[in-house]
């Protein structure tokens, strides 16, 4: 495969993530009813960091060397995820 192809196939990737999280967030609410977009981009942040916290435990399941410093460092990124859950909900 080409160099080029591989780096169109790649952004793909990275569009195909933030369109499926927009959408999950709920873009279109705020668009028909007129309301802010700010619910939206807060849902969109949390998701991409708990996702970086579930690609860091995968590879804190898989890596050798540095097993811990995922590991702690996804969870930790999880946490963080889940603490923007309940603030944006306001149970904190």
């Amino acid at each position: 495969m080409s160099e080029t192809g591989s780096k169109i196939k790649t952004g793909f990737k990275y569009i195909y993530l933030v369109v499926f999280f927009l959408l999950l967030a709920g873009v279109f609410y705020p668009l028909i009813n007129d309301l802010s977009l700010d619910g939206v981009i807060s849902g969109v942040t949390v998701l991409f960091v708990g996702l970086a916290g579930g690609i860091l435990l995968y590879k804190s399941a898989s890596s050798e060397k540095r097993r811990e410093i995922y590991f702690g460092v996804g969870v930790g990124l999880i946490a963080i995820s889940l603490a923007l859950i309940f603030q944006i909900t306001g149970r904190v």
